[in-house]
């Protein structure tokens, strides 16, 4: 008989963690070994489980499921991670692509996909959803720098240039010059536009 895959599931909202756990749990050859509702408590459980894959959501406290691959990636390479999101954006895909993951799908895929996708990036393949790879490619590349993204993430909350200035540790100036270019790229009106469209298309 082949060797059970040990599979630890990252997600926030418990019901939708212990569905997809429950579900998994059906294939044969699946066994979820560890759950965890937070980003920042993914290395350590993958590594006292010796998990050979991470599911892991996206928006989660403690950090995203995107900077816990990156992490994992980082400290334990023979982890394949699988990217599961309720949000189909694009900019999520290549965020999640550059960190190191091995399939990007969408949370109401079928239970037998999910399991396909699994037993798929053991063997070396990646998956990733059709839809969000076309819709990927047809917006292109982010076209934020990481500093403009840092100033805008940082804006979303209201804060003044005076303020972002002190939290960024930047001249008032250079929070007006990052975020007027970013605005400009978005072709957007102000800032507040700008930090919805760069969260619509998963660039922040």
């Amino acid at each position: 008989m082949s060797r059970t895959i040990k599979v630890l599931l990252a997600e926030d909202q418990s019901m939708v963690r212990e569905a997809l756990a429950a579900l998994l749990g059906l294939e044969e050859d699946i066994e979820v070994v560890a759950q965890v509702a937070r980003g920042d408590e993914v290395l350590e459980a993958a590594r006292a489980h010796a998990v050979d894959v991470a599911l892991l959501d996206i928006e989660m406290p403690g950090a995203t499921g995107i900077e816990a691959a990156a992490r994992l990636h980082e400290e334990l390479p023979a982890v394949k991670l699988v990217i599961l999101t309720t949000f189909g954006r694009p900019g999520y895909l290549r965020s999640a692509m550059e960190s190191g993951a091995d399939a990007f799908l969408v949370k109401d895929a079928p239970a037998a996909q999910l399991a396909d996708a699994i037993r798929k990036v053991l063997t070396g393949e990646r998956v990733i959803d059709p839809t969000l790879a076309a819709a990927a490619l047809a917006d292109g590349a982010n076209p934020l720098t990481d500093r403009e993204r840092e100033v805008l993430r940082a804006a979303a909350d209201g804060s003044t240039n005076a303020e972002l200035a002190t939290t960024l540790h930047l001249s008032q100036g250079t929070v007006r010059n990052y975020l007027s270019t970013a605005i400009q790229k978005l072709a957007v009106r102000n800032r507040a536009e700008a930090v919805r469209t760069a969260r619509e298309k998963g660039w922040l």
